[in-house]
């Protein structure tokens, strides 16, 4: 039976669902083909109509999942710029929510260990969503000492998604909540604070008068000859 070229869309489109659900729970290794196609309500053998392995699958659901949350994550920030935008996106991503609804929420912590060992064209993808989130991101924060738009941006994911790894990994504790909570006090932080426990230079003690200059002290008599207040000596008693 051939089916229609919107059955065939609808189709990858389901196990594109399905599959961006395993992966979120169980990670890359823990969805397998026959889940995938399972969770789809299709069999097994359909798959590789669509796909030519499960890292081509990957490598689109993660294009397919940075398209939509690079949608999601900046919607209604538009007219945001520097720390107002920061703020709303770090309290958009880093949330109580998203920590504890895994299944619906951001899929890189579930899989960022696996895309370090990931082939090349799982990598690439991941690179290229990040690249787009980056780019529309980063025109919304200004130039500031020491540190581009962009780098500023890629700094800001990556404490994100870093910072909500570790919660998930800690959900249970008091540190989770606290993670979170220092992530966004980080992105959104002003100038260092000096550091206390450096020592200052002393203060200059003002006088009214000029500083009083150090007496030099007299250079040692050299060899074979007097000193000097012995010869004075002499030369008063002869005066006398």
């Amino acid at each position: 039976m051939r089916y229609t070229t919107e059955h065939k869309q609808a189709t990858h489109a389901r196990i594109l669902a399905a599959a961006e659900k395993l992966f979120r729970a169980e990670g890359f290794s823990g969805a397998s083909v026959e889940r995938v196609m399972r969770a789809a309500g299709l069999t097994v053998g359909g798959f590789y109509a669509h796909f030519a392995s499960k890292e081509a699958l990957l490598a689109e659901s993660l294009h397919a999942f940075m398209d939509e949350r690079k949608a999601r994550w900046l919607a209604g920030l538009e007219g945001l710029r520097g720390t107002a935008f920061l703020d709303h996106f770090a309290r958009r991503y880093l949330s109580l929510y998203n920590r504890d609804t895994g299944q619906t929420s951001c899929m890189m912590p579930s899989l960022l260990s696996d895309l370090t060992r990931a082939p090349a064209e799982v990598q690439a993808s991941f690179s290229d969503g990040l690249e787009e989130l980056v780019d529309a991101a980063a025109v919304h924060l200004p130039e500031r000492e020491g540190a581009t738009p962009r780098q500023q941006m890629l700094a800001t994911v990556a404490l994100c998604f870093g910072a909500m790894t570790l919660a998930r990994a800690t959900g249970s504790q008091a540190v989770s909540a606290e993670l979170l909570d220092a992530a966004r006090a980080m992105l959104i932080a002003g100038a260092p604070v000096p550091d206390a426990a450096v020592p200052r230079s002393r203060p200059v003690r003002k006088t009214g008068g000029q500083p009083r200059a150090k007496r030099a002290s007299a250079p040692a008599p050299e060899p074979g000859t007097a000193p000097t207040r012995r010869v004075r000596s002499s030369r008063k008693k002869q005066a006398r």
